[in-house]
């Protein structure tokens, strides 16, 4: 879709901190976000939610490989998920750290993200 951001950043548009990418998949900080490393999970392939996604599975597997990496770069037991897909309509996952428990600036987006890239597995 041309007016689709999520797609945009797919594109190369738009920059983006991205944490993870595969053939299918794109992992990338927001840039309003909740807590140090919060992240989105999107396909590369515009669907308009998460539930549209025919390899499901697969996403849920690279949403599940950023949770992990988020743990062990914040050093957090606690990582939260959200899906509600009504701010943008291009399925995505959120990801990120437990809010009142992480440290670090939430706002400085080139250390978090190279944070979560150096553990991601």
């Amino acid at each position: 879709m041309d007016d689709c951001v999520f797609c945009k950043i797919v594109k190369g548009e738009i920059p983006s901190y991205k944490v993870y990418e595969d053939e299918n998949f794109l992992a990338f900080l927001d840039i309003n976000p909740q807590s140090p490393g919060h992240t989105q999970v999107i396909p590369k392939e515009h669907y308009k939610f998460v539930w549209d996604v025919p390899n499901v599975g697969e996403y849920f597997e690279v949403a599940k490989k950023v949770a992990l990496a988020q743990k062990k770069a914040f050093n957090q037991e606690i990582i939260f998920s959200k899906i509600v897909g009504t701010d943008v309509f291009h399925a995505h996952i959120w990801v990120f750290p437990h809010p009142e428990q992480t440290q670090g600036d939430k706002t400085d987006l080139e250390v978090n993200a190279e944070k979560i890239r150096q553990n991601i597995k």
